[in-house]
């Protein structure tokens, strides 16, 4: 996508009859893009957009070279377009099925990073303990016990990063062996397999709908033995069977104690990138995201990619309106046809509850200078780079393809990035505007600015300024130094939100079903 840019303002493609503005504008300011000029009416906050031409009532609003709305009265060329001139409208897509899969590309070769090498032979970027809870009933004690091992006893394993408490406020009322049940227990066995745990203890009440032997039995759950071999049942308590609250924590401290030793028997060693495993996430976005950071992640996805990695791509209601972009990349009529289900399920699923799929963007997004999903949506995906989609996969189901593919989760941070740890992600990209502050033990979470004076206002959280992009640097050098942040950041570097402590409260796995 050809882009053009100025000190104040940025038009994206050719065809776009709006541009963005790059910082606050002033009224009267004279924008000249080609031969389009026009004079701000008004001023007009960074991020949000102005008229290039003249737009009739009705008429679309184009943007990245594709509609984003619709204007909901005449907008003469210098006017601030926004809600207050425009709305979605109704968008018919068009799709098309791997009618344009992108070539491979050159291969990057030799990289690695710094990490575990787990006995399955999966590849760990962090090394946590987890005390997984089965039901909200069992998470005040899961906490309490994660609570007594402080940095004062864990100086004494110096290789464990931390002993997580995973709780959650589900669990129950449900139905047994229902859709929302698997969900939850894919959920939680993708916690307990995932390479950055490097044992856990799973504790229930005892009379949970999500009980533990379904979880065990079900999801096939061992744990390796201290020798790295032996494959047995994981450890569990039920508070029931431990005669309740003290008994249950005393019985806990003591299980995780035994498993301390064995979890802090390991060396990081020199893996290939192409074992890592990217989620690309984005929150807090602004009108700046799809100009600067997300583009900028999409070139980082590149070049993980072409080094032998995977990506992973998420949070459906929000490619809502720019999916036909990606079912024209899938590697197959398959993959896209199994994409555009996803989206009919969400189409479905929202209508259940008399919500519209452009309810979306939030206050917050809006106040940024997105207007419509469709907008947002178009930003988004451009987390994902330029290479083919080889694969769709449910919330949680494990990743087993290399490449670009694309996971099924709502939009909601803590869920969408819940689900993508459960599916394997060892590293999180996390592209922010108005500035999310988040982590997500036990993976490390890398925030991405999208403009400047965020970044500058917000530097104890943030860890790359793609604001820079707004200024003259180019998408691809910040997409290099996202890369090689990832494979640092892979190798042990601690994120701002690890410095923080932060990701003990984010596990926020999806619930579909009905509460009963």
């Amino acid at each position: 996508m050809a882009i053009a840019e100025s000190v104040a303002w940025i038009h994206l493609h050719p065809s776009d009859n709006v541009c963005v503005a790059t910082r606050h504008l002033e009224a009267g300011l004279e924008i000249s893009v080609g031969r389009q000029h026009a004079k701000l009416a008004g001023p007009v906050k960074m991020g949000h957009k102005i008229a290039l031409t003249p737009i009739a009532k009705g008429s679309r609003v184009v943007r990245y070279g594709q509609t984003i709305g619709f204007a909901t009265c005449d907008i003469d060329p210098g006017d601030w377009v926004h809600t207050h001139n425009m709305t979605a409208g109704t968008l018919s897509q068009d799709y098309e099925y791997a009618t344009e899969v992108p070539p491979s590309l050159a291969p990057i070769e030799g990289r690695t990073f710094q990490g575990y090498r787990r006995a399955n032979g999966k590849a760990a970027t962090r090394n946590y303990i987890a005390i997984i809870s089965t039901v909200n009933c069992s998470a005040t004690v899961s906490r309490y016990i994660a609570q007594r091992f402080d940095q004062s006893i864990l100086k004494q394993y110096p290789q464990i990063d931390g002993v997580l408490a995973l709780t959650h406020k589900g669990g129950c009322a449900m139905e047994f062996g229902g859709d929302d049940h698997r969900q939850l227990a894919r959920t939680l066995a993708g916690f307990a397999r995932h390479p950055n745990v490097g044992a856990y203890l799973l504790i229930g009440l005892g009379c949970e709908t999500a009980s533990i032997p379904y979880l065990v039995d079900h999801e096939g759950l061992v744990q390796i033995g201290g020798n790295g071999r032996d494959a047995r049942r994981p450890p569990v308590l039920s508070m029931q069977d431990c005669g309740g609250t003290t008994k249950t924590i005393e019985a806990g401290l003591r299980k995780v104690a035994e498993l301390l030793p064995a979890a802090n028997d390991v060396r990081r060693e020199s893996i290939p990138a192409s074992e890592l495993l990217l989620g690309l996430n984005c929150g807090g976005s602004d009108g700046n995201s799809g100009v600067t950071a997300n583009p900028a992640l999409g070139a980082a996805s590149d070049m993980l990619v072409a080094a032998g990695g995977t990506t992973i791509l998420t949070e459906t209601p929000e490619i809502y309106g720019a999916e036909h972009l990606l079912t024209r990349r899938a590697r197959s009529r398959a993959v896209g046809e199994k994409l555009a289900e996803r989206i009919r399920w969400w189409q479905h699923y929202a209508g259940m509850f008399g919500v519209k799929m452009d309810n979306n963007p939030s206050v917050g997004n809006k106040e940024g200078g997105l207007t419509t999903i469709y907008e947002k949506s178009l930003g988004a995906v451009a987390k994902a780079g330029t290479t083919a989609l080889n694969g769709v996969y449910l919330y949680g189901e494990p990743i087993n393809e290399h490449g670009f593919v694309f996971m099924d989760s709502p939009g909601f941070d803590p869920t969408s990035v819940t689900g993508l740890v459960a599916s394997g992600a060892n590293v999180v990209a996390f592209t922010t505007g108005r500035g999310s502050c988040f982590g997500c033990k036990p993976v490390p979470s890398i925030k991405i600015a999208t403009n400047t004076p965020m970044y500058e206002r917000m530097i104890d959280d943030m860890d790359v300024d793609a604001g820079v992009i707004l200024n003259g640097t180019s998408v691809a050098d910040v997409g290099r130094q996202i890369f090689e942040l990832v494979l640092e950041v892979a190798s042990g570097r601690k994120t701002k939100s690890e410095l923080h402590g932060m990701g003990d409260e984010e596990f926020s796995p999806w619930s579909i079903g009905p509460v009963l």
